[in-house]
């Protein structure tokens, strides 16, 4: 998982080296670390870093943390079943009640 902070600062401090870029997993840095002479990439990944800090949570861990995104919604699946077999079994809902909503869940 990539943590925001940790992004930006790199991004404001080491920026023109492209760090921030090999820490997200994109190799694009090398062509920061390439140009680094031209002082050009140290004021992109300045810019960057205001951009990373600045960025909602949501959005981020949309772009640059899916697999957590991903996570959460498996986990959200899991508790939707235990409480449907919750009341399955308290007599609530029938058993083919229960059968429908879980093939639902699981499309």
């Amino acid at each position: 998982m990539k943590d925001k902070t940790v992004a930006s600062i790199l991004a404001l401090l080491l920026g023109g080296l492209g760090i921030h870029k090999f820490y997200l997993g994109n190799w694009i840095g090398l062509a920061y670390l390439f140009f680094c002479w031209t002082f050009i990439p140290a004021i992109i990944g300045f810019i960057e870093g205001i951009v990373y800090l600045t960025m909602p949570q949501d959005e981020w861990d949309m772009k640059y943390n899916s697999q957590k995104i991903d996570n959460l919604r498996k986990g959200d699946v899991a508790i939707e079943l235990e409480k449907l077999y919750s009341l399955k079994e308290k007599g609530i809902i029938s058993e083919d009640e229960f059968n429908a909503k879980k093939q639902q869940l699981l499309k």
